[in-house]
């Protein structure tokens, strides 16, 4: 049986609220869903006058279902003469007014349901519950903590006081500004033009371009560590730029075969499947990785099963083992290290993205130091060779 469309589910919904006796109705306009229908007046709170509430949630199941939540939510207060709209934040604009819940917890529950079901985000399940405790929920609290303090609405003043309650140029304001972003963007708040220069911090700071680990320093730091499980995660990390919590997530299958020595990235991690090459291949010899063809409990014993932990979880054991050696250098290290070595290596941005799991606007940005050197190179190479033909031809 073919599911329903969204249409037909938004017709079956709204006979079911009059059956109910409810007048309110949910109405679509454009890609948005709106609650329209006899509400208390403004003016005179005694009498009612036909208006509409846009909900901000998209045309789709999932934002239905949150429709008619609010909806009976929004009922209940009028059946128990207790509706105000003192506690409904006001926005206006071209076309009509729309109002926003001001419980800021009720908004990010909102969010959070439109998060987990949105079809557009490719994340595996396990991926996306990460991605939300990591990179969404610290900062959305925070923006809980100081809307609260302001005792206000959400709106763009207090979006904008969370985001720069973060350091400039740090990763979490770039964080926090993503996070911000996708909020805004479902409840139709407009961000200041500026926002992106505002959260921009992604990834490596100036001061960290003299910190990357050199290929000596890597090898060097290898025989650091005391333990051959974790010499072999390390080893992984270096030689593929993996994430820390993927190590314990792909098929390492291929390290025992003379020529193809790729690893597969199982879906379930945090940007999903993805295949990885060595740079450099002569360290699968080195780090001691052909091993773990044939054995992956020579990894660390660490509980994957993602019903019983995140991936966030086994990425932190990752990170602590680190600090517990005393090493110099720190897993995302690693990681970047792998990143600038392609560069300098001429593979194209968009493999080594993909190969890194994420987008080649977040490599661009993150590298962007080293991919204008590269440019600039190759550049100057070309008019240097063109010069040396012509003088030759001469």
């Amino acid at each position: 049986m073919k599911p329903m469309s969204f249409e037909r589910e938004l017709i079956i919904t709204n006979q079911k609220l009059a059956e109910r006796g409810v007048k309110l109705r949910i109405e679509k306009r454009g890609n948005r869903l709106s609650l329209r229908g006899p509400l208390p007046s403004q003016k005179n709170p005694n009498l009612t006058e036909n208006q509409r509430i846009s909900l901000g949630l998209e045309t789709n199941i999932e934002g239905l279902k949150q429709a008619e939540k609010t909806l009976n939510f929004l009922y209940l207060q009028i059946e128990h003469k207790q509706f105000d709209w003192g506690n409904w934040s006001k926005k206006n604009s071209n076309k009509s007014q729309k109002y926003y819940p001001k419980d800021i917890e009720e908004l990010i529950q909102e969010f959070k349901s439109f998060f987990f079901s949105n079809p557009s985000r490719s994340y595996s399940k396990a991926g996306k519950r990460t991605n939300w405790e990591s990179a969404y929920l610290p900062y959305l609290r925070r923006l809980r903590l100081i809307t609260e303090k302001n005792n206000a609405n959400l709106n763009k003043k207090l979006l904008l006081e969370t985001l720069t309650s973060y350091e400039e140029n740090s990763r979490s304001r770039q964080q926090c500004g993503t996070a911000l972003k996708a909020l805004a963007n479902h409840f139709n708040i407009q961000l200041p033009s500026n926002w992106k220069k505002l959260s921009y911090g992604y990834g490596l700071h100036k001061a960290q371009f003299r910190e990357l680990p050199s290929d000596n320093l890597i090898e060097e730091t290898y025989h650091l560590i005391p333990n051959p499980k974790w010499k072999l995660v390390y080893g992984l990390m270096a030689t593929y730029g993996l994430r820390n919590h993927e190590v314990f997530f792909c098929d390492l299958s291929s390290l025992n075969k003379d020529n193809e020595k790729i690893i597969r990235v199982f879906p379930n991690t945090k940007t999903g499947e993805h295949q990885v090459w060595p740079f450099h291949p002569e360290w699968i010899d080195l780090f001691k990785l052909s091993s773990l063809s044939y054995n992956i409990n020579l990894l660390p014993n660490i509980n994957t099963d993602l019903n019983k932990t995140t991936l966030q979880n086994v990425g932190r054991r990752v990170s602590e083992q680190f600090k517990r050696y005393n090493l110099p250098i720190t897993p995302y290290d690693l990681r970047h290290a792998w990143a600038i070595r392609t560069i300098h290596i001429g593979l194209p941005d968009t493999i080594a993205a993909r190969m890194m799991g994420h987008s080649v606007a977040i490599h661009t940005r993150t590298y962007h130091h080293w991919i204008t050197r590269r440019d600039q190179q190759k550049a100057v190479d070309k008019v240097l060779n063109d010069r040396a033909d012509l003088r030759t031809y001469n």
